[in-house]
């Protein structure tokens, strides 16, 4: 393990902006390798972006149909041979705490993966996940590296906003994803975990453009900071109802969906203040669950918002969807609605819930017939494990 530890030592020491060329240089020196290659995935989840300079070399990979893409979905490391090079391609999945960054491709002699090689490459792979994570507060290399296409500002607000794409923890599994991924308005997710509980909160935001994201950014950090008080959920959806309000004295307003999951039980409790949907997958069955519809937040001044409580159990998918998935039209005027978004939760049900919300995406891009959504779609997949 001497060579591990160098190459960990190697890459916690490095420049926020200097990792690439760390992680090239200490795997050619301890693995032999030939070439090493970082690539990021893009925020439509379609390609995956080497950290280059721009423009970008190599040239980006899909996701949908090449090893490095394969290694991504599958989450588990992809090898390819050259047998007359006798030299190995291992493409390993970047990925820290369940949120999949990119893909680690490392050319080496095939000898190199004999004993523990690959096992090491694979936890090489999860410490440069971290570094980039901690990397990523100090220069824009690799958050560049994630943009095939030009974000508009107001859709650059939002991915600044958000905790991740994906999350896994003992008790659950959790992925979200955003369409369209370059032109967001003002839907977005949230959440946060204590050793007890998950917060979740899936939010519809209202409007276009910057003046969506500003309302979108002022609900959520009244939410968090509200949270960060230690205050319960219905108190949580008061202090930001009263934030919003106050500001645009209900000529904007935000709907939001909100749950406190506890992990040792399944208990939930739940505020649904707006349009958010949530179904449930459970023995093979899709069924919609609903809740008392409040008050979005913002739209009167001082509203109270009242607590409702459900049980998940092992087992279960939760889907939540905001209205531009399943109020979006085809040609023909047909809104999507709870029967194709049941058949959609049905035709997914074996893939892993990081996979779920990309794929809900693209049957509803072909539902709408055409590829750039008239409305935000936010799609968040929550498979419950418990304890």
């Amino acid at each position: 393990m001497n060579r591990f530890v160098t190459a960990e030592r190697a890459l916690r020491t490095a420049a926020p902006y200097g990792l690439p060329d760390a992680v090239r240089r200490v795997l050619a020196e301890q693995y032999a390798a030939r070439s090493v290659e970082l690539f990021m995935a893009d925020y439509g989840l379609s390609v995956l972006q080497p950290v280059s300079a721009l423009p970008h070399a190599p040239e980006p990979l899909p996701v949908h149909d090449s090893a490095a893409g394969r290694a991504f979905g599958a989450q588990e490391p992809i090898v390819e041979r050259d047998r007359e090079e006798e030299l190995v391609r291992v493409h390993l999945p970047v990925t820290v705490r369940g949120d999949r960054l990119g893909v680690l491709s490392v050319t080496l002699p095939e000898g190199e993966l004999a004993g523990a090689g690959l096992t090491e490459l694979s936890e090489i792979a999860e410490v440069l996940a971290h570094e980039v994570a901690v990397a990523e507060r100090d220069t824009d290399l690799y958050l560049r590296a994630r943009r095939k296409d030009r974000l508009t500002l107001a859709a650059e607000m939002q991915w600044q906003l958000l905790p991740g794409r994906s999350c896994s923890h003992p008790e659950y599994e959790l992925a979200a994803q955003l369409e369209p991924a370059y032109a967001i308005f003002g839907d977005n997710f949230d959440w946060s975990a204590t050793e007890d509980h998950l917060m979740l909160y899936v939010t519809n935001g209202m409007g276009e453009g910057i003046e969506a994201s500003l309302l979108t950014n002022l609900a959520i950090n009244a939410l968090r900071n509200a949270r960060r008080a230690g205050l319960a959920l219905a108190d949580q959806a008061a202090l930001a109802d009263q934030a919003v309000y106050a500001h645009y004295r209900g000529r904007c307003y935000l709907s939001v969906l909100m749950f406190d999951f506890e992990l040792a039980t399944g208990r939930v409790r739940a505020v649904d203040a707006g349009s958010p949907q949530m179904l449930r997958l459970r023995g093979g069955t899709v069924e919609s669950v609903a809740f008392d519809a409040q008050l979005p937040l913002g739209m009167f001044e001082e509203t109270d918002y009242v607590i409702q409580e459900f049980q998940v159990e092992p087992g279960d998918r939760l889907v939540f969807v905001s209205d531009g998935v399943y109020a979006v039209a085809d040609p023909k005027g047909e809104a999507y609605g709870d029967a194709a978004l049941a058949r959609a939760i049905q035709s997914t049900r074996l893939l892993p819930a990081a996979e779920v919300p990309r794929a809900i995406l693209r049957e509803l891009s072909g539902h709408r017939g055409r590829p750039v959504p008239d409305d935000d779609a936010l799609v968040v997949c929550l498979d419950w494990h418990g304890r």
